[in-house]
């Protein structure tokens, strides 16, 4: 057979091509499956959450900023720990990004406030002297969306078998007691807001966007997962103030 092969070139690549392919399948697929499940500890978003998250995407967030920290000392010394695959495995879609026009966020809850963005979002040159953000005052009047963030969860849950109402995980439970917990959860945001208005549209039973997108924001980071294990030797890595937005 080696003898055939030897003198054939287009068998020997062929037969070349297949032990690859199996070999790859066997050696890659294996740890790539494994790789990409949840990291332990990790929690879904709440509906608040994912309603701004929906608000990030909408926006166009994505296009300035990225949600991956790479694993090179300059990034893990300015943004946080490195990003790994199975932070990222209820995400849908990733929202990596492909450019920092501002800076990276995937760990930007560990470092920022709800007062800050509130600051940020409304006029962003107030804490960051020179920034080229856009405002986002609009994010003050719009209600955010709740069906849709909670018809994402139920899908979320029923059909990827994202682990909702596990034990002392995120609660889904139904639209009523859903509804409750947004609301719940949004007057904890609220509370650390100055603009009076928020609060009063709250009172009403109406959540703004800001609202939901900075309880994303405050979200990406240790909120949703202990970096201890993985992360054990980068752990102590803070963002510094080098993360300027």
């Amino acid at each position: 057979m080696f003898n055939f092969l030897e003198k054939n070139p287009f068998f020997f690549t062929l037969a070349f091509v297949v032990a690859f392919a199996i070999a790859g399948i066997v050696e890659i697929l294996p740890n790539f499956f494994k790789s990409a499940r949840p990291i332990e500890g990790l929690k879904p978003y709440s509906i608040l959450e994912t309603a701004g998250r929906q608000v990030y995407i909408k926006e166009g967030c994505y296009n300035c900023h990225s949600q991956l920290i790479r694993p090179f000392q300059a990034e893990v010394q300015r943004y946080g720990a490195y990003s790994l695959s199975g932070e990222y495995a209820y995400d849908r879609p990733f929202l990596w990004g492909s450019r920092r026009i501002g800076p990276d966020l995937h760990r930007v809850g560990d470092v920022r406030t709800t007062a800050w963005h509130e600051k940020h979002m409304l006029e962003p040159t107030s804490v960051v002297p020179g920034s080229i953000m856009p405002a986002y005052k609009h994010l003050f009047k719009k209600d955010s969306d709740f069906d849709t963030a909670y018809a994402e969860a139920f899908t979320e849950k029923k059909v990827f078998g994202v682990p909702y109402d596990a034990p002392n995980g995120v609660k889904l439970g139904d639209v009523k007691e859903a509804k409750a917990r947004f609301l719940a959860e949004a007057k904890a945001i609220v509370d650390n807001m100055q603009n009076p208005e928020i609060t009063t549209a709250l009172k009403e039973g109406k959540v703004k966007e800001i609202v939901a997108l900075i309880a994303y924001l405050n979200s990406l980071g240790q909120a949703r997962i202990d970096l201890g294990g993985a992360h054990a030797g980068l752990a102590s890595s803070r963002p510094t103030s080098a993360n300027k937005e």
